[in-house]
């Protein structure tokens, strides 16, 4: 009987009629502020970023070549699928936590804890990564500059002569921090002034770059063949789903059911475009073999003798990637605030501000969290922290609007994954098919935290959650 009850216990689920109704405990609120403008934003800004200015020259010149225009095509196509998905439950359940509340209302407890607490991971991961990246033109620029900063402060340990901690990227993280609990009325406004900066920038780049276009870089097109363009893909992935952090929002969106869902496709559709048109125009410049794999674009446009708008450039990737940084603590702290709401992590980590309704704890933790993993890990083992994750739960949210639209068909949604069930199922399998091109050091370490989860799950959240008290 005692196993029949566990057995039950982690597949009681939230009953979805309810949870926007569901009354929260004093200091556990978020503000509702931000209008469709200001979501599509942060959307954008989470997604475009770290994979123009620097994945984007890290696979050209070490994985695809010209192909990595493909790759970011096939990472696109997958996260459509799953786009559309995040679309029709962020209509549906427009509260914080995203994939780990989706999770938590149609597959289980058990299955909502484990897309929580490694997007935990994940999300803070990608901020140390992206921190990592804009570090590297920041050494641009100081060069440039003819500025002789002490080595030890350049990167992270083993990375480079004398090097101790990247700095930097360290404070990066903790300026985000600092941001985000201003409160998120103003906290937005900063995000979309940068964004609009940094989609200017990219525009003028593709504009003046086009111009320097050689068509013969684009031969070979697969100098490390098809496989490589699909492995390509598997690293740029992280670079294309800023919206589902995004998500993580909804409760702070004062028209989520009508809003988020939009949000979340017109950020998806801008940065896709972007993306293609970057692509071609970086490794048309270059010769794929010579494009820095750390500041692609700014090299490039300083080898075709270019130098003021390579410095431009610099300037607005390290303003730019700042927003992706921004989306992705956001994700982070509106998930570990959800999750101790409901009692699966000590509930004083829920407690918000008084005045600025926002998570300060948790965004604290994170930012210092953050800042230690970006200013002492290298940028390759830092990003292997982040896309088995988002991919596991890319499969989860894909799996659940199958599940609810055949379990609950008659439940008001503002919008409707189209092609059902092709279109999520798409996405499930698309994601399983990019965790299959992942080091396995990757995996080793997906289970040491999986490990690490079980243990905290059956010793405290089982007994503790909400739907267990009550």
């Amino acid at each position: 009987m005692a196993g029949f009850r566990m057995g039950e216990g982690i597949l009681r689920r939230k009953p979805i009629e309810h949870i926007e109704e569901t009354e929260v405990g004093e200091g556990t609120r978020l503000e509702r502020t931000l209008g469709l403008g200001q979501l599509t934003a942060i959307g954008v800004g989470g997604i475009i970023g770290a994979g123009i200015f620097t994945l984007a020259g890290t696979v050209a010149n070490g994985t695809a070549g010209p192909a990595v225009l493909i790759s970011f095509l096939i990472a696109g196509v997958a996260s459509a699928a799953a786009a559309l998905s995040y679309a029709e439950f962020a209509g549906l359940i427009p509260k914080a936590g995203s994939a780990y509340t989706y999770g938590y209302a149609v597959l289980g407890e058990l299955a909502g804890w484990f897309i929580g607490w490694d997007l935990l991971l994940e999300y803070t991961a990608i901020v140390a990564v992206v921190a990592i990246g804009i570090s590297g033109y920041f050494s641009f620029l100081v060069n440039e500059m003819g500025a002789d900063l002490p080595n030890w402060m350049l990167g992270a340990p083993g990375t480079g002569d004398g090097h101790r901690v990247d700095l930097f990227a360290a404070l990066l993280c903790l300026l985000i921090a600092f941001l985000l609990n201003l409160g998120i009325k103003n906290a937005a406004r900063f995000e979309t002034v940068v964004v609009v900066l940094k989609v200017l920038v990219v525009l003028l780049v593709i504009a003046v770059g086009v111009f320097h276009v050689d068509t013969t870089n684009y031969n070979p097109f697969f100098p490390y063949g098809v496989g490589g363009a699909f492995t390509g893909a598997a690293t740029v992935f992280f670079a294309v789903f800023g919206y589902d952090a995004m998500s993580t929002a909804a409760e702070e969106s004062k028209d989520a059911q009508r809003h988020m869902p939009k949000a979340i496709i017109y950020s998806l559709a801008i940065s896709m475009v972007l993306y293609v048109a970057a692509c071609l125009v970086l490794t048309g410049m270059q010769d794929y073999r010579d494009i820095d794999p750390e500041s692609g674009f700014s090299t490039a446009f300083k080898s075709a003798g270019l130098g003021g708008l390579a410095n431009l450039i610099a300037v607005g990737a390290i303003i730019g990637i700042l927003t992706v940084m921004f989306t992705f603590m956001l994700g982070v702290t509106r998930v570990w605030f959800a999750m101790s709401r409901d009692g699966l992590l000590p509930r004083w980590f829920a407690k918000t501000h008084p005045t600025r309704h926002v998570p300060t704890r948790v965004t604290w933790i994170v930012g210092v969290g953050s800042a230690a993993i970006a200013g002492f890990l290298p940028i390759g083992e830092a990003a292997e922290l982040t896309n088995i994750g988002i991919l596991l739960a890319f499969v989860v949210v894909c799996t659940a609007v199958i599940v609810l639209r055949y379990r609950q068909p008659e439940l008001p949604r503002t919008f409707r994954t189209p092609w059902m069930p092709v279109v999520p199922a798409l996405g499930v399998v698309f994601s399983i098919w990019l965790i299959t091109f992942l080091q396995w050091q990757t995996w080793a370490r997906f289970a040491v935290w999986f490990a690490l989860g079980l243990v905290i799950y059956f010793a405290y959240s089982y007994r503790r959650s909400e739907l267990a008290r009550r």
